[in-house]
């Protein structure tokens, strides 16, 4: 009698594979989400630069630079910013030294309970009047490298 071929995958072929696209699962995932993470950094240095443009044509109407209550109306009575495009980050503006008439601080700060939420090393961002720009991580350690990139 002729024996026929064997078919099929065998249980060590099936395992190997396994362990294979597990390794590539575990390297890949963390990448990802980093990339991710990166990427999603834009809605907050997006939205701060946006601020800055606005802020610097409400200062030539008004004479001084919009407070944090005039974030949300629209102009000429505010910058009509209420909030980043994707809401990964809160928004909001401080007086600079001098008070408004002479400068102010942008923030972006981290949305609890958003995709960004995850993200400790650029928790927070600012620019100010001068376009001067800072990042930091959750502890308040300087990222602005890492983060505005």
């Amino acid at each position: 009698m002729k024996q026929g071929k064997q078919q099929g995958f065998s249980l060590i072929e099936l395992l190997i594979v396994m362990v294979v696209l597990g390794i590539i699962v575990g390297v890949g995932v963390p990448g990802y989400r980093e990339y991710m993470r990166r990427a999603n950094r834009a809605d907050a240095t997006t939205a701060l630069l946006r601020i800055a443009a606005a802020q610097e044509r409400f200062y030539i109407q008004n004479g001084t630079y919009a407070s944090n209550a005039q974030l949300g109306p629209a102009p000429p009575l505010g910058l009509g910013i209420p909030n980043t495009e994707r809401n990964y980050y809160a928004l909001f503006v401080a007086p600079g030294p001098g008070g408004l008439a002479t400068g102010y601080f942008a923030f972006a700060v981290v949305n609890a309970g958003e995709a960004q939420a995850d993200d400790s090393r650029c928790a927070g961002f600012t620019i100010n009047e001068r376009g001067q720009r800072q990042a930091v991580d959750d502890g308040g350690g300087d990222q602005t490298d890492y983060c505005w990139r």
